[in-house]
């Protein structure tokens, strides 16, 4: 009996069960409770990005035109005056502003992207065969994208261009793609701005 009796404790001792049940002081704590937080969504990853029924986060696209349009006009509208050796120019305003905004979610992660087309009114006064002549005319920007930014073209049409020799207009036009650099700042803080929507 007695060999039974040593045997039942030598299996105790072994024992998970019994070693769990006699833990010490130095074993390690018992788990704490913890709330879980309210925005988490039940498997500990953040909420996807986008609306409540696209939990999922696969495909939403977002509208951004009416905020796009707005301020592209705002941005490029401030783009001011600029002197030349010959003459100075200025912008009006933004007469043509067409294309789309959008924001992309795709697999929970947020993408934008954009596609325009702009005209912009200018008004200048050149000194042309000794006198000064006040011309007007748009800078017209072709069709350009999200991340093109460094590629825009700039093409000039004159309102009015009689009485002008293809040298004047050729000068004219080429001191009125000097607002590229302006325009392509402004259109860069506008990406900027677009990114952060």
């Amino acid at each position: 009996m007695e060999e039974t009796a040593a045997a039942a404790m030598a299996e105790k001792a072994s024992s998970y069960r019994y070693w769990v049940r006699e833990a010490t002081g130095d074993a390690a704590p018992l788990p704490v409770p913890r709330k879980l937080d309210p925005a988490a969504n039940g498997n500990g990853n953040p909420p996807p990005l986008g609306s409540v029924w696209n939990q999922a986060g696969t495909w939403e696209e977002k509208n951004l035109n009416s905020w796009a349009n707005s301020r592209i006009k705002d941005l490029l509208g401030s783009l001011g005056s600029l002197k030349f050796p010959t003459g100075n120019a200025s912008v009006d305003e933004v007469s043509k502003c067409t294309g789309d905004a959008f924001q992309v979610t795709v697999r929970n992660k947020k993408r934008v992207g954009y596609n325009y087309e702009l005209s912009l009114r200018f008004k200048g006064e050149w000194l042309v065969k000794e006198e000064n002549k006040k011309i007007k005319g748009h800078l017209d920007i072709p069709e350009f994208s999200f991340g093109e930014i460094d590629d825009l073209e700039v093409q000039v049409r004159f309102s009015d261009d009689k009485g002008l020799a293809s040298d004047d207009k050729a000068r004219i036009c080429k001191d009125l793609k000097s607002f590229m650099a302006p325009i392509q700042e402004k259109m860069r803080v506008f990406e900027e701005e677009l990114k952060g929507r």
